[in-house]
C-alpha cells in the first residue's frame, strides 16, 4: 500500500498540476506527454533490471532487502527534485530519476508473493494486495486535498508516510537469501535477456504481458488525463480539481476493495483465474466508455465506480495468474520486472499517443477515453489465449 502511495499523488495529482502551473493548460498535456513518456520509459527499463539484480543479489540483508532501501531513498530525492523545479526540464530530471529508483523498489517487492507465498493461496494474497492499490489512491489523494495549499508538501507529505512503512516492512522481512555459489554468471547474453522472455518457449507469459499491457494502456489514459479532463471537458475550476480527483477516487475505491476480496478468494476456491480477469477486463472496458460520454461530474463518478469493479476483479487475480505462469522459479523477479514492462510501458504509450488521439478527435477527452474503453475490451480477448491455467 505504501508503494503505491509513493507512486499514485504524484501521477493522478501532484504531476499534472506542477506542470500546469509551470506551462499553463494549453500547453500542459504536450508537457505532461513529455515527461510521463519518458519516466516511463526509464521505469519500464529499471523494472527487470533492478528485478534482474535482485535475483543475484547474495548479501547477508538478503535478496529483497537492499533494493526496497535503496530505491525508496533515490525515488524520495527525485520527487523532491520535481517538487522544487522551476522549469520542464528540471521535472523531467526529477522524474525519471523517481521513476528509476522507485521501480527498484517496486521490483523486489513483488517478487516477495512468489518467495513466500504457496499456488494455492496466491488468488487470495493478490486479492488482499488489490485492495492496498484503492486504499493508497484514496490515501494519497486526501494528503494532497488536505496539504493543497503547499505544493511542496503535495509531494513529499504521502512520500513521508509510505517511506516509513515500506522500510518497517524492509526490516520486518524474512527475506529469502541467496548463496554465493549458486549466484547465476553475469553475461553479456544475461544482461540482454533481463528485457525479455522468448514468446515462443513462454506463450502463456506472452499472452498475460499482451492482456495486461491493454488493460494497463486503458487505466493509463484514464489516469494520466483525469485531471485536464476535469478542466477541459466538464470544465471545473483549478482548485476544485483535487477534491474532484479525491472523490473519484474514493468511489472507485471502496468497489474496488469489494471485488478485489470477493474476486481473489472466488478464484482460489474454484481454481479459476482466466474467467475473472476476461470479465475484469470487459467491465472497465465499459466504463471508459460511460466515462467518455459522460456530461457532469455525476456521470463521472458513474463510470468510476463501473471501473472500480473491473478494476478490483483484475487486481484480484491478474497477479495471482501471472505467478502460476512464471517460466522460472529462480528469476522470478526478473520475469516479473519483464512482466512489469507492461506495467509500466503504458505509462509513455499513453501521454505519446494521447494529443494524436485528441487531435483527431477534435480536442474531446471523450474520444481518448472511449479508446481506452476498446484497448481493455481487447486486452480480455487476449488473455483467452492463456493455456497453462484454467
Amino acid at each position: 500500500m505504501s508503494t503505491s502511495l509513493l507512486f499514485l499523488p504524484p501521477l493522478l495529482v501532484t504531476l499534472p498540476l506542477k506542470i500546469n502551473a509551470l506551462v499553463g493548460i494549453k500547453e500542459a498535456p504536450n508537457s505532461l506527454a513529455l515527461v510521463a513518456g519518458i519516466g516511463a520509459l526509464v521505469a519500464m527499463l529499471g523494472n527487470p533490471f533492478f528485478g534482474r539484480m535482485s535475483d543475484r543479489t547474495s548479501s547477508r540483508l538478503g535478496m529483497r532487502r537492499p533494493w526496497m532501501v535503496i530505491g525508496l531513498l533515490g525515488g524520495s530525492l527525485g520527487l523532491l527534485l520535481v517538487a522544487l523545479a522551476p522549469n520542464i526540464p528540471v521535472v523531467l530530471i526529477g522524474w525519471c530519476i523517481t521513476q528509476l529508483f522507485f521501480n527498484a523498489l517496486l521490483a523486489a517487492q513483488i517478487a516477495v508473493l512468489p518467495d513466500q507465498v504457496p499456488s494455492t493461496q496466491r488468488g487470495l494474497v493478490s486479492g488482499v494486495l488489490g485492495i492496498c492499490l484503492p486504499i493508497a489512491a484514496v490515501s494519497g489523494t486526501f494528503l494532497v486535498r488536505l496539504v493543497s495549499g503547499n505544493q511542496l508538501a503535495t509531494f513529499l507529505v504521502p512520500c513521508g508516510i509510505g517511506g516509513f512503512f515500506i522500510l518497517l516492512f524492509a526490516f520486518a522481512l524474512k527475506d529469502r537469501r541467496l548463496a554465493v555459489a549458486d549466484r547465476p554468471i553475469w553475461s553479456l547474453r544475461e544482461f540482454v535477456s533481463t528485457f525479455y522472455v522468448a514468446p515462443r518457449t513462454s506463450p502463456d507469459f506472452a499472452w498475460a504481458f499482451a492482456s495486461r499491457f491493454l488493460f494497463i494502456l486503458a487505466y493509463a489514459f484514464l489516469a494520466t488525463y483525469q485531471a485536464y479532463y476535469l478542466l477541459d471537458k466538464l470544465g471545473s475550476a483549478r482548485a476544485d480539481v483535487p477534491q474532484q480527483i479525491f472523490l473519484g477516487t474514493l468511489t472507485q475505491s471502496v468497489v474496488v476493495v469489494a471485488a478485489s476480496l470477493i474476486g481473489g478468494q472466488l478464484s482460489d476456491r474454484t481454481g479459476r483465474r482466466k474467467i475473472f480477469v476476461f470479465t475484469a477486463s470487459i467491465v472497465y472496458g465499459l466504463a471508459m466508455f460511460v466515462v467518455a460520454i459522460a456530461s457532469t461530474f455525476n456521470g463521472f463518478l458513474v463510470g468510476m465506480a463501473i471501473g472500480g469493479l473491473g478494476f478490483g476483479l483484475y487486481t484480484a487475480v491478474d497477479l495471482a495468474l501471472v505467478a502460476d505462469v512464471l517460466p522460472a522459479e529462480n528469476r522470478v523477479a526478473k520475469d516479473l520486472g519483464v512482466l512489469n514492462i507492461a506495467g509500466a510501458l503504458p505509462f509513455s504509450i499513453a501521454p505519446a499517443s494521447a494529443p494524436i488521439i485528441l487531435a483527431i478527435g477534435g480536442g474531446r477527452y471523450g474520444a481518448l477515453y472511449a479508446v481506452a474503453g476498446v484497448c481493455a475490451i481487447i486486452g480480455a480477448l487476449a488473455i483467452l489465449r492463456v493455456r497453462g491455467v484454467r
